[in-house]
């Protein structure tokens, strides 16, 4: 029997779960004689913690974990950028870590290449959170601020040094904003600065958080978020940052010493390039066994695939959760296709419920919807569950 060669292109969550769940279904072919090859490319030097992205703005904290310390092993690296992928030749185009070409052949091919933040014009000003440099500029940024106002005699700029604004509460937004308050108000006391003086705002667009939850689930949640130092604005949404003042929707505005963007994720921009069919919002077009689109042996799962149940005909969130559960799932259907058998179909995991975990300092806020029954559960223990969930679909040792 010929040896293949499985090629995941995208070392985030969706493309780890994938690798994991490919070589369990694999061991049984091997035990036989067969061997696969695996061949896993990204083009950063390690697997990025994704939602762990808003931990560096207030802490030393690193989210680039090399591949080493991984639990997975027996899998080959190569640090690119892929830029092509001819189906026909069943073979990828990508550009090395030097910037040199290169191609490879392959019979198995992922495509997991996720999602990126969705960036903003220069001129609009503020530090958008797309990247662990931005995370260490922004707490670089707010630090500053606070010294300066440690000597500042203005009252009104004191208190714009000690403000920050954070657009867009979705749950990055929700957590950046929470970490932000706590340590604020911790370094505001360090430097004898008065902790109460500290404005974390968090401009939602929506009329309450979360949308799709309780009216008051979402109070609960505001008020979890103004324990820990943060004012929610509903209905607001910022428009610029210029010269520390944050003009919003409705013609008002406020006097910031930094505005952080947090306004949602995009299918990362590198597909555009690789020949894949796409649908207009720039999502990998698949079918409901995550086949790519007259592509053979193509499949792609995570953020940047358009995933629908074909139950409900609704489309899977961007979240680590669903990643996860599609990695698995991609297991048996890329085995089902290799022994020429009926693959198991998507299902969506949140299909008969809805459920969060948002993560607030060092606490949680859980909440979940089954049954038409709105149930939350706050403090310690949800935000325990958080980071072993988190550190669990990063795979760390």
């Amino acid at each position: 029997m010929k040896d293949l060669t499985c090629i995941i292109i995208g070392g985030g969550y969706a493309g780890l779960a994938a690798l994991k769940a490919i070589k369990k279904k694999f061991r049984g072919m091997e035990k036989k004689g067969r061997r696969i090859r695996f061949v896993l490319i990204d083009k950063q030097p390690g697997h990025l913690r994704k939602l762990r992205l808003f931990r560096p703005t207030t802490a030393e904290e690193e989210i680039m974990i090399p591949w080493k310390q991984l639990l997975l092993e027996g899998f080959e690296f190569v640090q690119g950028t892929v830029t092509s992928v001819n189906s026909r030749g069943k073979r990828i185009r990508y550009t090395n870590a030097i910037g040199n070409e290169a191609r490879i052949c392959y019979d198995l091919l992922v495509v997991a290449v996720g999602s990126t933040v969705r960036r903003l014009n220069a001129e609009q000003g503020g530090i958008a959170l797309i990247e662990p440099q931005a995370a260490e500029d922004i707490r670089e940024h707010w630090r500053t601020n606070l010294r300066k106002a440690v000597d500042e005699r203005d009252p009104e700029e004191r208190k714009r040094l000690m403000t920050i604004t954070v657009a867009g509460a979705g749950i990055s937004g929700i957590e950046t904003s929470a970490e932000l308050a706590l340590a604020m108000r911790k370094e505001a006391a360090t430097l004898r600065l008065n902790s109460a003086d500290i404005s974390v705002y968090l401009l939602n667009a929506q009329e309450r958080l979360p949308p799709e939850g309780a009216e008051k689930v979402g109070r609960k949640l505001d008020q979890k978020l103004s324990q820990c130092g943060v004012t929610v604005l509903h209905n607001r949404k910022a428009m610029r940052e210029e010269t520390g003042i944050v003009m919003l929707n409705n013609g008002d505005y406020l006097a910031a010493g930094l505005c952080i963007w947090t306004i949602g994720l995009m299918p990362n921009p590198v597909l555009q390039g690789m020949g894949l069919p796409l649908t207009t919002e720039g999502q990998v077009l698949v079918d409901e066994c995550y086949r790519v689109q007259g592509m053979p042996d193509v499949y792609s799962i995570g953020d940047c695939a358009r995933i629908i149940d074909p139950r409900t005909d609704k489309a899977d969130q961007m979240t680590c959760l669903e990643a996860g559960m599609q990695g698995i799932r991609l297991g048996k259907i890329v085995m089902a296709d290799l022994e020429d058998r009926p693959a198991p179909i998507h299902k969506s995991v949140k299909s008969n419920m809805d459920y969060f975990n948002i993560g607030l300092g060092q606490n949680g806020f859980f909440w979940i919807r089954k049954w038409g029954l709105d149930m939350t559960m706050t403090g310690k223990v949800p935000g325990k569950i958080k980071n072993l969930v988190e550190d669990y679909a990063s795979m760390l040792r």
